[in-house]
């Protein structure tokens, strides 16, 4: 068609059906839903693909990552939602600020998120952490960025890398890595990475830009609970790193026992992100349930609360998958790397960019991570040798970069931080910016060594 080879067609076709996309979401404000669902028809139809397989790729898209992520979602937001309202979150950033002291608090904070992050989405993460951060900075009377700047860090950093967040599982499943190799290497990248965005970072900003806590914000969140209310602070970190400890136990089943060992199929088995997810809420129903003294009513109530707000994720991550199916069926993603392999690109750094750029044109994290390894994932069969734990830590990594006006996160830490859009730039921006550089600096030195 119009002269061009169909390799280089179906990558205009692409190029078309992304601009498509970032133009529904930035410029006429269509939910990512629904974006992603036109973007994806879109591209099914115009790409030559035979018309009854265009619905049905995108269908079969769409429940192939909710089967998955769909129920780990739910168990995630569950379990967050118990150490929320046990307090448990609360716990954890205290002792560690007591066992840190008043010089070095802006580490505890950042190790608090980095640990209180694991089973949260960012910003259920963030608004459950910040009142701390007021506390804090009133108690200290150290400057608000400087405290807050490492806490987000912490939780920005596990959101992008680490297991169980949905957008590191989407990739795990789209480039076929192993989910404990992913999470031993996401801790071993993650914890510098956000060491330097964060208390590093954090110490510096803050001459700049130290942030004004308002008598309003004063007043509404930093109300300091009765520590004899909260449950301790060994079950709290036991359960919330319980599915993480699972998870890497399956990685080292793999790793020593025999594939057809009783053994390594038990510890598989409990190790699979879904039984682990499982174990760990039924363990918070207890140690953040009925042990806080909550009843069965009141816990009911919690967990269904905890759902409301993930209806909005589920439909973007389906659609999402939606979109990478029809990328893969489409013939695109084989286009993309035959195209890669000629030019000797390094695919984990494709996959960064590729992340990095929707990044910064759509302002959903989510949305790069999965339309970013569904554009990259065909690579992996035509190098064979990649290593696709590094490549799903990439596509996390480049998919936190430039935050900007386009997303929700920006305006979320401008408002709460009481700062100007310029001083959101020169923090939160810069912070963002730093997480996915230095991130894939250090994955990109994991590679050579692995």
């Amino acid at each position: 068609m119009f002269g061009l080879s169909p390799q280089v067609f179906l990558l205009l076709d692409a190029l078309v059906a992304i601009i498509l996309l970032i133009v529904l979401i930035t410029r006429w404000r269509v939910h990512p839903f629904i974006a992603l669902t036109l973007a994806a028809g879109f591209l099914g139809i115009t790409s030559g693909m035979p018309i009854e397989k265009v619905v049905k790729s995108f269908q079969d898209g769409f429940g192939g990552v909710l089967g998955f992520v769909g129920i780990v979602l739910g168990l995630g937001t569950m379990l967050g939602k118990m150490m929320a309202e046990s307090g448990g979150a609360d716990r954890i950033a205290r002792t560690l600020i007591d066992a840190f002291g008043r010089e070095r608090v802006h580490w505890a904070m950042m190790l608090a998120a980095f640990l209180t992050g694991l089973p949260l989405f960012f910003e259920i993460g963030f608004v459950l952490l910040v009142p701390l951060v007021f506390i804090v900075a009133r108690r200290t009377g150290l400057p608000l960025v400087r405290i807050g700047v490492p806490l987000l860090a912490g939780l920005s950093v596990v959101h992008a890398l680490i297991p169980p967040h949905p957008g590191p599982l989407l990739a795990i499943q789209a480039f076929g890595a192993d989910i404990g190799k992913t999470i031993f290497y996401g801790l071993i990248i993650g914890l510098p990475t956000a060491m330097i965005a964060g208390p590093i970072y954090g110490k510096f900003i803050a001459r700049h830009v130290p942030g004004e806590l308002t008598s309003d914000m004063a007043e509404q969140f930093a109300q300091e609970r009765d520590s004899k209310d909260l449950p301790g602070f060994g079950i709290t970190l036991f359960t919330v790193l319980l599915p993480v400890l699972l998870m890497l136990i399956k990685a080292f089943a793999d790793v020593t026992f025999d594939e057809g060992s009783t053994a390594r199929h038990w510890m598989d088995f409990l190790g699979n992100p879904i039984t682990a997810l499982l174990a760990a809420l039924l363990l918070s129903l207890y140690t953040f349930g009925t042990a806080r003294g909550f009843d069965g009513k009141q816990i009911l109530k919690f967990l269904d609360q905890s759902l409301a707000p993930t209806a909005a994720i589920v439909m973007i991550i389906g659609a999402g998958g939606g979109f990478k199916q029809m990328l893969v069926a489409s013939g695109v993603g084989d286009a993309i790397g035959h195209m890669a392999v000629q030019a000797h690109l390094s695919p984990i750094l494709l996959a960064w960019l590729v992340a990095a750029l929707i990044r910064v044109a759509t302002g959903s994290a989510t949305v790069a991570t999965i339309t970013g390894a569904g554009i990259v994932a065909p690579i992996v069969t035509l190098v064979p040798d990649v290593n696709r734990e590094l490549l799903v830590l990439a596509t996390g990594a480049g998919s936190v970069i430039l935050s900007h006006v386009n997303d929700a996160g920006f305006w979320l830490v401008k408002q709460y931080f009481n700062m100007t859009v310029a001083q959101t730039f020169k923090t939160w921006t810069a912070l963002e910016t730093l997480i996915s550089v230095v991130g894939i600096v250090f994955i990109m030195a994991l590679a050579t060594v692995l």
